[in-house]
């Protein structure tokens, strides 16, 4: 599947206008996953971008790829047949928390639960950009929007925690104003063998400003968040001077000398699913990076052994024989 020539991130930009808000987060991860693109050496008609509907749906028009913009909440099942006819492609799929967690949430999981070879990103900017201003199913309880003119009632989904819960083998958060962890962050999703699930903190400039600001901006970040890197210790601060240690389910603040090791390839997917908490904890820091990454069998190579399995038994049949076989009856 790769190209003969160098890929670029150019050759993966379309010709098409980007039209999203000035200042839209949108930006730097449609330009942070054009260069990955360019860097897995996948070629373009190898490559395909399936969405829903959102302003993160726009994404296959902005990619010089294969594209497919599907309806609301439908890009997984969209997808689902795609890698199953064409198992050699690389799938990826956009969608926002509204699109993918609320309308296509049952499409989501069943996604994630059946390790479809096939990197997802959420784009979660805690608001339903598209249709102005409607709290969403990561809207924080109180937020006011305008359906929710007295703040928001509902208690927010965990995006990685609703992943870990569908049992996906690869789930990670970055966010967007850090172009070198979306890029590192998405090409680990993307040459992971199976479902690949990557939760995107995005700001939406028009309807929900700032929503991250109290972990992401450049003010507080180094002290509110904490990359989980596998294989190196859970350090951070702006002189890497604090660290988590981790004693049974329990996370505890300490110094750099004491921080456990992430390890995201355990069998049990508990260590990340206390991760994805963290930061309920007064004085924990925001958790990012990759929470789980493990292998399993992928969706469409089971699939595949199977057909050739009855192949082999009964023949490759007709789908002729197939409609005319078991009871049937005519018309007079």
């Amino acid at each position: 599947m790769a190209d003969t020539t160098t890929l670029t991130k150019k050759d993966f930009k379309s010709d098409q206008e980007v039209r999203w808000c000035p200042g839209c987060g949108d930006y730097a991860i449609l330009n942070a996953v054009q260069s990955v693109c360019a860097r897995l050496g996948i070629a373009r008609k190898d490559t395909v971008f399936v969405s829903g509907i959102g302003c993160s749906s726009r994404f296959p028009y902005y990619m010089s790829t294969y594209g497919f913009h599907t309806i609301h909440g439908r890009a997984p099942a969209i997808a689902t047949g795609i890698k199953t006819a064409n198992p050699d492609l690389s799938v990826w799929i956009a969608t926002g928390d509204g699109d993918g967690l609320s309308i296509g949430g049952n499409h989501l999981a069943h996604i994630l639960r059946r390790n479809l070879d096939v990197t997802i990103l959420l784009f979660n900017n805690q608001v339903y950009g598209l249709t102005k201003g409607q709290y969403s199913p990561t809207s924080p309880t109180g937020q006011r929007t305008k359906t929710s003119p007295m703040g928001s009632i509902d208690r927010p989904f965990n995006p990685i925690g609703f992943a870990l819960g569908c049992n996906a083998t690869f789930v990670a958060r970055t966010y967007d104003t850090n172009i070198k962890h979306m890029e590192r962050t998405f090409e680990a999703a993307a040459r992971h063998k199976g479902a690949s699930f990557v939760e995107i903190y995005q700001n939406c400039v028009i309807f929900n400003d700032g929503c991250f600001d109290d972990v992401v901006d450049k003010g507080v970040r180094d002290d509110r968040l904490l990359d989980l890197v596998p294989g190196e210790p859970m350090v951070y601060g702006a002189g890497r001077d604090k660290g988590i240690k981790v004693e049974g389910f329990e996370t505890i603040v300490s110094g750099a000398e004491d921080a456990s090791v992430w390890d995201a390839a355990a069998a049990s997917s508990a260590p990340a699913f206390t991760m994805s908490m963290m930061d309920e904890n007064p004085g924990h820091p925001n958790p990012i990076g990759v929470f789980r990454a493990v292998s399993a069998p992928t969706y469409e190579e089971v699939s595949a052994s199977q057909v050739a399995e009855a192949i082999e038994a009964d023949g490759a049949g007709t789908i002729r024989d197939l409609v005319y076989a078991g009871e049937t009856w005519e018309v007079a």
